[in-house]
């Protein structure tokens, strides 16, 4: 295993796109672990001048030097993994994330979020990061213990799709928002081109689910990922299981079709891996499966479908089939 390192700069830094045609900044083998710093914010969203707030080195060279796409997010990479292909899995353990700055924000936007016609006032909150206790502090005093996790994380899209906006989650990943994806968490993407490119950013210090407002305590921080393939496996959309659950996931413009999506997705894994039939596994499902909100603001919906690994047949070894890393 080789340790690599990916700096945030202007050479690195895709703005608001994902698209199969970007040219990798990183090539790796698999099982190679990657260290990779992001940046969060466009210019409008950067603390005033004069503030106490230290904005991080490379992030204005980025937002002078980086062409500006159609969504908002900045995203580091893509790396290219060794050996990947079309029908391959990419499996992505996230080792850990750190804080990177002593600050984040939050906004509210005009026919944006999950009540746009109540809120119809754009508002920009700067928050102070503690980064020594891992704390936010929200303005109206309270601290908040911080966990952080990547809204935008995946791999290249199909090249039929051409270039994608950073804002909708899709069968590659991008702008999931799923708060579950936390140091410890294990995911899998289908690959749909060569090196399957992965990429990452949009950094959150803590959001819930739904994410309703529009966006979290949005910040920048560095993860630490290891990267294996599952050869020829293929696979529809990105699941993931931590050390106490499995995930699956569904996006679509309709809440009501993302959460059938997540919820079949999860039906058929559980039969796949646990030898259940579809039938009994939907009845497991009814019984100890929940149905959460990832997020409701990014047109395309985000519902993940969770269980407990010890509600599973044989007591969670069932993971064990997914990843080597379970």
């Amino acid at each position: 295993m080789t340790k690599h390192y990916l700096s945030a700069n202007a050479q690195t830094v895709q703005w608001g796109i994902w698209d199969a045609g970007i040219r990798p900044v990183l090539q790796i083998e698999p099982g190679d672990s990657v260290t990779i710093d992001t940046l969060s914010g466009e210019p409008e969203d950067l603390p005033p001048a004069g503030s106490s707030y230290t904005v991080l080195e490379d992030h204005r060279a980025v937002l002078d030097h980086v062409s500006r796409g159609s969504g908002p997010h900045l995203l580091t990479g893509p790396v290219y993994i060794e050996g990947a292909e079309p029908g391959d899995v990419l499996e992505v353990r996230i080792n850990d994330i750190s804080l990177r700055q002593d600050w984040g924000w939050n906004l509210q936007l005009p026919l944006h979020g999950t009540l746009p016609e109540e809120f119809p006032e754009e508002r920009r909150l700067h928050l102070p990061i503690d980064r020594h206790n891992g704390t936010v502090t929200l303005p109206w005093g309270r601290q908040m213990k911080c966990r952080p996790f990547f809204g935008n994380i995946g791999v290249a899209p199909p090249p039929a799709y051409g270039r994608l906006s950073s804002i909708e989650p899709r069968v590659f990943g991008g702008n999931m928002d799923n708060k579950e994806l936390v140091p410890g968490a294990t995911i899998l993407f289908p690959v749909f081109v060569p090196g399957a490119l992965f990429s990452v950013g949009d950094g959150h210090a803590l959001q819930g689910d739904g994410e309703v407002c529009l966006t979290a305590v949005e910040t920048a921080l560095t993860g630490n990922f290891t990267f294996r393939l599952q050869k020829g496996k293929g696979q529809k959309l990105p699941i993931a299981f931590t050390e106490a659950s499995l995930i699956t996931m569904g996006f679509h413009p309709s809440l009501d079709h993302a959460a059938q999506i997540a919820l079949s997705q999860m039906v058929s894994l559980i039969s796949e891996i646990s030898g259940l039939s579809r039938q009994d596994a939907y009845t497991l499902c009814s019984i100890a499966a929940d149905l959460r909100i990832t997020q409701s603001v990014d047109r395309e919906k985000g519902v993940h479908c969770i269980i407990a690994r010890q509600d599973l047949p044989h007591f969670g070894e069932e993971c064990k089939k997914l990843s080597s890393f379970a």
